[in-house]
């Protein structure tokens, strides 16, 4: 898959580069506290850490594959954040899986909804997918938020579902399939047309995530 470059009067979304190395690297670093907690990480490894070139050069290769869709978000020409598009998977089920970052600097400008609006319709009206999944942990109330102002509609808890930060996290998880916004995320959010509701979370859920699984002793 060629990547795209995206652009909003905010913010410009493009492919990742290998160039993008030490920008994507001081990020990472000096927002190291801010992102940790929603870090993916592999169960029973511990993985020294990897090089910014070979975690790019990785997404690279999936991109090529068409599998993914690794891109950056840029303000004003500085990298601010990470979106990556996974699992793409075409024909009968026509689906993916999206999750971002952003650094602190910029959290509450609105860069994030925006970033995953513009991602998610090119996607939809440009590749041809059919549905978008945001899986987002219950204690991630900042991404929360991007989903409701979206109206990305909840789809249900899943218990341990991704290892995050050392340890498996349970996860609430949104989609939204091309039917629902026939003009686009990025339309329907700009002109204010979100409808209250299909982001809502069911107070069993919420029950369900402040009551973590107790594992039988080994």
């Amino acid at each position: 898959m060629s990547l795209p470059t995206l652009r909003h009067s905010l913010l410009e979304l493009r492919g990742v580069r290998l160039r993008d190395a030490r920008a994507m690297e001081h990020a990472l670093v000096t927002n190291r506290s801010w992102l940790e907690p929603w870090e993916a990480t592999t169960p029973f490894i511990r993985l020294a850490p990897q090089d910014t070139k070979d975690s790019i050069r990785g997404l690279m290769q999936a991109a090529k594959t068409g599998a993914a869709l690794p891109l950056v978000i840029l303000q004003q020409g500085k990298l601010v954040g990470q979106l990556n598009v996974s699992q793409i998977m075409y024909g009968s089920l026509s689906s993916a899986s999206l999750g971002y970052w952003v650094v602190e600097s910029v959290a509450g400008q609105g860069l994030a909804p925006l970033a995953v609006a513009m991602a998610t319709d090119y996607l939809f009206f440009e590749k041809g997918l059919h549905r978008m999944e945001v899986c987002i942990r219950p204690e991630n109330t900042a991404s929360l938020r991007v989903v409701e102002k979206l109206g990305f509609r909840y789809e249900g808890f899943r218990r341990r579902f991704i290892h995050i930060n050392g340890k498996w996290a349970d996860h609430f998880c949104f989609a939204l399939v091309q039917e629902e916004v026939p003009r686009g995320v990025l339309h329907r959010f700009e002109k204010g047309a979100v409808a209250e509701g299909p982001s809502s979370i069911p107070e069993l859920d919420w029950i369900k995530a402040r009551n973590p699984l107790t594992l039988p002793p080994r």
